[in-house]
């Protein structure tokens, strides 16, 4: 009698269901890569770790449901949207953010959650117009050199809060720093461990802030902690007056993480595609459903701005997880944000994260938001936008220069001209720049150079 060998598992499609052991296993993997970037996000605009950890895996839960569960994504807080929420932090809940001692500031929670819900309108409606006119008509509006150089501001701009965290400690901020750059070279393909050199670089941080007794000021948070608690959701603030000034600053933002987004979606087709390959199937083509992705991001930022959890969006480390363990099923994404949803509830857990001590988060702000600029300049590369033409040359350097001098050099970041309901106090230096490549971009659709008889110059060959 022939004994049956079994066969091995090549990987998971997105409709596949794993075992129980594999898909709990594998879905708090997921949970694992993408606590750090999402929790320090909310303690960088100081909403409440629970909150968004609860909004981060129902979000998550929603996005698949809305995507048919054809598109596998976890959706985690987005670092392109703090700086904008740190403006609406210090202009309207300004004594609980300038206090060094809080940690949540449901005020300006309220405020910001109506700007995120103009964040989720913006990506709905952008979703559904790709799928009725196609991504080609939205690149013309938002082109390479817009997405990509307010994708630098966003990094850089930032550059000054990450600096004033660290020089709480110095030494403390660069050994975090270094740690944290030498787990994300050196531990590159070293499964798990490859997906969390945040986390790494934080343990690492904490554990030389003790040796400055940092952290000790803030340890009566964990012992006053229960165990259980229901996370402090709030409503938006929509009848204050104030936060419809905010939506369209925080909306605006999503011109960054949209191309973002569709990249993460490129990506994961051709990794779902070829395990279909390897498995004998047919081939998923999910970079065609360019316009359900982001109705899905969108559906994503109503749960966590009703809720009152940092803004989102689908996680690259996330994406690399599943590329490397080959699984991309759904049901195991839906299990990680069972997880978040169950952590969120975890009282402790929020109160040793509010212990980490700033110069620590200093040193991992001046990575990440390095990362994010330096992200902006690779969008740029990765769609070889022509710096060689003048009319790019213009809206890059012009966004550019408002956005990043703009957010350092003006009072509060703000550009004094004020609309009425709007922009009662002026113009976010990353709102105002970007507005002004998005409108400059448009004159030179309306009057093309080639009126004038200027010819376009080549771009470099390679």
């Amino acid at each position: 009698m022939a004994v049956e060998t079994k066969k091995a598992v090549l990987g998971y499609m997105p409709e596949d269901v794993p075992p129980v052991g594999a898909m709990l296993s594998l879905g708090f993997q997921q949970v694992l890569t993408m606590f750090p970037a999402t929790v320090l996000v909310a303690i960088l605009t100081k909403f409440d770790v629970g909150v968004t950890l609860l909004a981060s895996g129902l979000g998550t839960i929603i996005a698949l449901l809305v995507s048919k569960r054809r598109i596998p994504m976890y959706y985690g807080s987005s670092f392109s949207y703090i700086s904008v929420i740190i403006t609406v932090m210090s202009l309207y809940a300004p004594a609980c953010f300038n206090d060094p001692a809080t940690t949540y500031c449901a005020d300006g929670v309220r405020i910001a959650q109506v700007g995120i819900l103009g964040t989720a309108v913006i990506e709905i409606l952008i979703g559904l117009l790709i799928q009725r006119v196609g991504k080609a008509a939205l690149d013309r509006v938002l082109p390479p050199i817009i997405t990509g150089s307010v994708a630098i501001v966003i990094g850089i701009a930032l550059a000054g809060t990450a600096l004033s965290e660290a020089s709480s400690n110095w030494p403390v901020a660069f050994v975090t720093l270094v740690v944290t750059i030498l787990f994300s070279v050196y531990l590159q393909g070293r499964g798990l461990l490859g997906m969390i050199p945040i986390l790494l670089g934080a343990v690492v941080g904490y554990l030389v802030a003790l040796f400055f007794k940092l952290p000790q000021a803030n340890w009566h948070l964990i012992n006053e902690a229960a165990w259980f608690r229901v996370p402090p959701i709030t409503l938006p603030a929509f009848t204050d007056r104030r936060a419809w000034s905010v939506v369209v600053s925080v909306a605006l933002i999503a011109i960054a993480t949209i191309p973002e987004s569709t990249a993460h979606l490129y990506q994961m087709s051709l990794y779902i595609d070829q395990l279909a390959k390897d498995l004998g199937r047919k081939p998923k083509s999910i970079k065609n459903l360019i316009g359900l992705n982001l109705v899905a991001d969108g559906a994503d930022d109503v749960l966590v701005g009703l809720l009152g959890g940092c803004p989102g969006t689908n996680y690259g480390e996330n994406n690399s997880l599943m590329a490397i363990t080959r699984n991309y099923s759904v049901p195991v994404l839906m299990t990680a944000g069972a997880f978040a949803i169950l952590l969120g509830f975890v009282g402790k857990l929020a109160a040793l994260i509010n212990t980490i001590p700033l110069a620590v988060i200093g040193g991992l702000s001046i990575y990440l938001f390095g990362v994010i600029g330096k992200q902006g300049v690779a969008l740029i590369q990765s769609e070889r936008v022509n710096l060689f033409d003048p009319k790019n040359l213009a809206i890059g350097a012009t966004i550019l220069v408002l956005g990043i001098g703009g957010a350092m050099g003006l009072k509060d970041g703000l550009f004094p001209f004020k609309i009425p309901v709007l922009f009662p106090n002026g113009i976010p230096a990353i709102v105002f720049a970007a507005i002004v490549g998005i409108l400059l971009n448009l004159v030179f659709i309306l009057l093309p150079p080639s009126v004038f008889g200027v010819k376009e110059r080549s771009n470099i060959e390679f």
